[in-house]
């Protein structure tokens, strides 16, 4: 399977944006098997991020994990104010303490505009935000949490298997 629609300023990215290799993730922030590949992920990014272009994509799955929207909703709102991987990360950080209250706790952490953001958190934009990043997963042949896609390309495997590809396939 194939990313569709390819990769472009409506998303999260973070590394090189003139890099070669793009890698996205549809994720799921409830998800336990996002939650386990979200330290590979930081960790790949540390030794790779200058030769990578990495993206998010929004995947909650919102019958089995509760949270998984409202947490996406507060990484979008977050983003707003210039902080989505800032709020990605927190919440990845403290997956276990998911709650209704959390993303707002992490938004005054991370030095939010609080009322701004409980609004935000509301726009009708940032809903239609995650529906398209879920629609476009659902295109894209996406069926669970974590999925990443290679340069367009499904890749089939875990990010523990991700980073030993780009391990094998980087040149120093």
């Amino acid at each position: 399977m194939s990313l569709k629609p390819s990769v472009s300023n409506a998303d999260h990215t973070q590394g090189n944006s003139n890099a070669s290799l793009i890698i996205v993730e549809y994720g799921d922030y409830q998800c336990p098997f996002c939650g386990a590949a979200y330290p590979v992920l930081k960790e790949l990014m540390k030794e790779f991020g200058d030769q990578i272009r990495f993206v998010f994509r929004n995947f909650p799955l919102s019958e089995m994990h509760q949270y998984a929207r409202m947490a996406a909703l507060a990484a979008e709102a977050a983003s707003l104010q210039g902080k989505f991987w800032e709020m990605h990360d927190a919440i990845y950080e403290n997956q276990e303490f998911l709650n209704d209250m959390l993303p707002l706790k992490l938004a005054e952490k991370l030095g939010l505009d609080i009322p701004q953001f409980r609004a935000d958190i509301h726009r009708q934009e940032l809903a239609e935000k995650v529906d398209t990043d879920f629609e476009s997963g659902i295109m894209s042949g996406v069926n669970g949490t974590p999925s990443f896609f290679m340069n367009g390309n499904k890749f089939n495997g875990s990010a523990e298997d991700l980073f030993q590809l780009v391990r094998e396939n980087t040149v120093y």
